[in-house]
């Protein structure tokens, strides 16, 4: 945001950058998204554990704690929320992506096989049509490729909204 300079003595046409932080943003910051997104693990049991968070409680945006730690590969806290009730399963609003999307694309495989050996639901299609398998492909992660096409094999065959297979690791 910008403000006009207030010292008019000098003769100036500065402005002055001032930051502006959304209600959306601040929420962010001090709710379960943030802590569990920064591998905050002290903080995420805090927030639960008081209540002021609730296990699958969605940011602005539709994701939870759970998606956050899986994309940014903090299993510990990705064992927590689990333990402690978060769904496996839960989609987010407008991407329909998952935290098995999500940590495929991202490349954790620690946190893909702790997601899969809790019943993650490999065979979820996001809003683009593409399953965990997509991703892991787009993603270039040929470990998790081989990890969700060994639990659901028959994923090798199926396409996204565009027709397209995950080929990139045949086999």
């Amino acid at each position: 945001m910008e403000q006009p300079c207030k010292t008019q003595e000098h003769g100036c046409r500065c402005t002055i950058q001032t930051a502006a932080q959304s209600l959306d943003e601040m929420e962010f910051e001090r709710g379960i998204w943030s802590a569990a997104q920064c591998g905050n693990s002290e903080k995420v049991r805090q927030l639960v554990q008081s209540g002021k968070c609730g296990i699958d409680q969605r940011d602005s945006a539709g994701y939870t704690a759970l998606h956050y730690a899986a994309r940014n590969g903090h299993l510990d806290i990705c064992r927590y929320l689990v333990k402690n009730g978060a769904d496996v399963n839960n989609v987010t609003r407008a991407g329909r992506a998952t935290a098995l999307h999500r940590a495929a694309s991202a490349g954790k495989s620690s946190v893909v096989s702790f997601l899969l050996s809790t019943k993650a639901n490999g065979t979820l299609q996001d809003s683009d049509g593409k399953t965990a398998l997509h991703r892991a492909c787009e993603g270039g992660n040929k470990d998790i490729y081989k990890l969700i096409a060994s639990q659901f094999p028959h994923l090798r065959n199926v396409t996204d909204n565009k027709g397209n297979t995950p080929t990139v690791f045949p086999g």
